[in-house]
């Protein structure tokens, strides 16, 4: 640097800054409110999507062992949950029904009075103006041996034979009147199949949102337990493989060609590079779903009092939108939207000072109930007793080793027969 220039400037640049002293980045951080002014990201309840459960023939809804929280609904708990998440000012619902009995081609699937198609047609009826109601369209919670698609005689998932399927399941829940729905089977060629039967049905103007890459995560155990999955062995033929990136925009590009409306990736917080790279390429919405694990983990670890948990769950969501996701798939929808509302998330985020009476009631899916609250503290106790050593952590409905988690099951399945 020249004689007599000041700290952090040139004589050749004169008055230019370049640097500390003259630079400095904190003045942005000062007060929660230049924080909240200069925030790059915002959350928004609208970007929001609820999944919920629905399980046929039960009389009250049944707690999730594994996620804390969420239940499984019976049709009239499932009703009065997507009212609240309406209220709350939640974007959309994605519906999982949960049948009682299951087949080898997930018939409960394309029945008109199947669960899932019941459920779309109660929920579209109680809020179908003021949320999108979406549903899963997939035949793993259907068939009695738990995978995506119809079994070929030696045991491998058929690809053409099961877009037949979701084909005839696409039409159903569009006819049942789902705003949308999610291909969830990562099947070949999936998207085009559904798009040509619902146009061809007349239902041109159902959304297609694409789980377009959809990695065979560790991540997925506590859904399983959710569904009560059947599945044996794996899914690692036909979801995406961890270890690739460059691979899913592959797997976004031929769904965006086929007709994608919306595309997805899924798990979401181990995928935030994945989610970057799609929203800089496409021009379509992009959604990325937070799945069970996330959820159990974090609640695992706030019930232990290891974390702040509505700062972890503020801050989880807030990157996965910073990396390119325009809404978010997370069970903790209905609750965060209730934050946002009371202006709580920002206090919680520092960008704030204290909201008074402090966080507003969850706006949960109904009241809890007596069993509903001992079974909840019954799962915390769980949590707090669980060995914290690593590797020793079993997610209820996962095993060791991932057994019965989405493409995390022992050998012996329709897969490639490589074990978790």
């Amino acid at each position: 640097m020249a004689a007599g220039s000041p700290p952090g400037r040139s004589a050749a640049q004169g008055d230019l800054i370049v640097g500390y002293p003259d630079v400095r980045p904190r003045r942005l951080r000062a007060s929660p409110a230049m924080r909240r002014l200069v925030a790059e990201t915002r959350l928004d309840a609208a970007c929001l999507v609820l999944p919920l459960f629905v399980r046929e023939a039960v009389d009250a809804p049944i707690p999730i062992g594994s996620m804390p929280g969420v239940v499984n609904h019976t049709r009239a708990s499932l009703v009065e949950a997507a009212r609240a998440a309406a209220s709350a000012g939640v974007g959309g619902v994605m519906l999982f029904g949960v049948p009682a009995e299951r087949d080898a081609v997930g018939s409960g699937a394309t029945d008109p009075d199947g669960i899932l198609n019941a459920a779309v047609r109660d929920v579209v009826a109680a809020v179908g103006g003021d949320l999108v109601v979406m549903a899963d369209l997939c035949l793993d919670e259907f068939t009695d041996h738990g995978h995506c698609g119809v079994l070929a005689d030696d045991g491998t998932v058929d690809n053409d034979a099961t877009l037949a399927r979701y084909a005839d399941m696409a039409v159903a829940l569009a006819q049942a009147g789902a705003h949308v729905v999610g291909t969830s089977g990562m099947m070949d060629g999936q998207v085009a199949a559904v798009r040509t039967a619902l146009d061809a049905a007349g239902h041109r103007d159902t959304v297609i949102l694409a789980y377009a890459a959809k990695y065979a995560s560790a991540l997925y155990g506590p859904f399983r337990e959710a569904v009560d999955s059947a599945l044996v062995g794996d899914r690692r033929t036909y979801q995406q493989d961890p270890a690739n990136r460059r691979e899913s925009l592959r797997e976004v590009a031929l769904d965006a060609a086929e007709g994608a409306d919306i595309v997805m990736v899924k798990p979401a917080g181990t995928s935030l590079d994945v989610i970057a790279d799609v929203a800089a390429a496409v021009d379509l919405p992009v959604a990325a779903y937070q799945v069970s694990g996330e959820y159990a983990m974090l609640e695992a670890a706030a019930a232990n009092g290891w974390i702040d948990r509505e700062r972890a769950i503020l801050e989880t969501l807030t990157v996965i939108r910073r990396a390119g996701a325009d809404l978010v798939l997370t069970y903790w929808a209905a609750e965060v939207a209730g934050w946002l509302g009371a202006g709580q998330d920002e206090v919680l985020r520092g960008h704030r000072g204290a909201v008074p009476g402090g966080l507003p009631p969850t706006p949960g899916e109904l009241p809890p109930t007596p069993r509903e609250l001992s079974a909840r503290d019954a799962n915390l106790r769980e949590f707090r007793e669980m060995p914290t050593r690593s590797g020793a952590f079993a997610v209820a409905g996962e095993g060791v080793g991932g057994a019965a988690a989405e493409g995390g099951v022992p050998t012996g399945a329709a897969g490639d027969g490589v074990p978790a």
